[in-house]
């Protein structure tokens, strides 16, 4: 086996590989995200962040393409086997960076490992099991025919079984979940893909080295090294990719759009995008939002236009649902609902015409403007006298906050990873339940068992108009319940260095390949 090299960043321990590197992997990236990934462990938190740092440095089964069709990565060929049972076959050959070969066995290890964790649970709920048949086949099986299977196996990145079993020194078990925690997951990596992690300190700068046995020998990518570093303030983000301080930035905020398309030296690339931006009203915490009127009172108080206009300059389109246009569960009957006189009389009736006091908790480096938008919100509640004591947070500081639900009204986005509708309610709006981890982040504990009932009956229907209609219902029943308060979908854009190749990695998922990146 390979001998490790770890690097040690005050407490924290990266496992390392061999840095030899072919020799077209010479060019060094620096980049600037607004925060960076919160763990090592892929599994503690269900988030994009997380979800990139899994394309740098692991593989899944499969993974998206442009077209919103697969392609195949560690599994290099599937086949349905029946209805309720998919066959897959890995690739062989395959290295983690510790050395170890990929087989089935890693593969069963993930699988188990991501039916415990509280975050993913839900997702992998339809699945009874995994049957292992030799060293490079497997098969996945669901309780019932399953539409999403495949959109669910890009969820599968492999972990290296044999590096993350045993036990610490301290006897602590290596596979051990821990949310916001220190556990040997959140501080060691080992994954086949193409970036391993060579120092972290949290908060500060993260640096890749590119894995010198990585198996995609088709991979254009020809980046050596990436530097990582978190610049919350979008102003200094902007003006670092601008003086040449760091050669690739996301994302690009909305007011800096037209300067950087001004810079002679910098490429920027914009998508239409998918993620929801939307308000939970925690009905545990304040009485008055068990109230379907007082919920009704607030989404019309909130002008989604308007904050899609000032806020975000245009660059985003106003939301009065979670699917977007293009996902199945999309109703093109539902719009934006502002009507302050309205929103005025919903509170008369309800019983609250002279308001309350709230508290509003927002992160302020996780979604384009989410201070600003919180604080935009608060501002137009004041208008039916609702009174809000409102608190930003860095994304680090704010997810476990998010996870005690310490605030009456939390702001979250969500891009439905799976590109189907069904994943938003199963997250965002599913009657909580930690056991089977449904509504992992329904931060208002709204609870509807008629519309889970309707998704979980949409969930094994393979009629594709028949499982549209069933969604689109869903969505009108949380809007007439006014379940939540959708703000807009969030619209991706990334600028670079004009030798920096960024659009052929680029996804509206916002996952980058960057293992696929080419610097000129």
């Amino acid at each position: 086996m390979r001998k490790l090299l770890t690097a040690f960043v005050g407490s924290m321990a990266l496992a390392a590989a061999p840095l030899a590197l072919s020799a077209e992997a010479t060019k060094e990236l620096k980049m600037a995200y607004d925060a960076d990934p919160v763990t090592l462990d892929i599994h503690e938190q269900l988030s994009g962040g997380m979800l990139q740092l899994s394309h740098m440095t692991f593989d899944p089964l499969i993974r998206w393409n442009k077209d919103l069709g697969f392609d195949a990565r560690l599994a290099e060929s599937w086949e349905r086997v029946d209805d309720k049972t998919m066959r897959f076959n890995l690739r062989e050959g395959v290295k983690f960076h510790s050395g170890n070969e990929l087989t089935t066995k890693d593969v069963k290890f993930t699988y188990e490992r991501l039916k415990q964790s509280s975050d993913f649970k839900a997702i992998f709920a339809p699945f009874t099991g995994i049957n292992v048949i030799d060293d490079y086949t497997f098969e996945l099986v669901t309780a019932e025919p399953y539409p999403l299977l495949l959109n669910t196996a890009t969820y599968i990145f492999p972990m290296d079984s044999e590096f993350y079993s045993g036990e610490t020194e301290d006897g602590q078990s290596k596979a051990a979940i821990t949310k916001h925690g220190s556990s040997f997951a959140s501080g060691n990596l080992s994954g086949t893909g193409p970036y391993i992690v060579t120092s972290r300190q949290q908060g500060v700068r993260t640096e890749f080295e590119r894995f010198a046995d990585y198996w995609d020998e088709a991979s254009p990518g020809n980046v050596k090294k990436i530097v990582l570093t978190p610049i919350k303030e979008n102003n200094t983000r902007v003006s670092a990719l601008l003086s040449g301080g760091v050669d690739f930035i996301a994302p690009v905020p909305p007011t800096d759009l037209d300067r950087i398309k001004r810079d002679k030296d910098t490429d920027l690339v914009t998508m239409s995008g998918t993620r929801i931006i939307l308000f939970h009203l925690n009905q545990d915490r304040v009485e008055a939002f068990k109230n379907p009127k007082v919920r009704q009172a607030v989404a019309y108080a909130i002008n989604q236009e308007g904050i899609a206009a000032k806020i975000m300059k245009g660059f985003a389109t106003p939301a009065a649902q979670m699917s977007p246009a293009g996902y199945s569960g999309h109703n093109e009957s539902l719009k934006p609902r502002y009507d302050v006189e309205k929103a005025q009389q919903l509170m008369k009736e309800a019983g609250y015409e002279d308001g309350f006091t709230i508290t509003m908790m927002s992160p302020n480096n996780r979604y384009v403007n989410d201070d600003k938008i919180a604080q935009a919100a608060a501002a137009m509640l004041a208008r039916i006298n609702i009174t809000v004591d409102l608190k930003t947070l860095p994304k680090a500081q704010y997810w476990p906050e998010f996870d005690a639900r310490s605030g009456d009204m939390m702001l979250i986005g969500w891009h439905a990873d799976t590109e189907d509708s069904a994943n938003f309610f199963e997250f965002l709006t599913f009657c909580p339940n930690a056991d089977t981890g449904a509504g992992q982040y329904n931060a208002g504990y709204y609870c509807n068992p008629e519309v889970d009932a309707l998704v979980a009956k949409a969930n094994v229907e393979t009629d594709r108009e028949k499982r549209a209609a069933m969604l689109q219902d869903a969505e009108k029943q949380l809007y007439d319940d006014a379940a939540f308060i959708p703000l807009h979908w969030q619209d991706l854009a990334w600028a670079s260095k004009k030798n920096v190749k960024l659009e052929p990695i680029l996804n509206v998922m916002n996952f980058p390949y960057l293992g696929d990146l080419v610097v000129e």
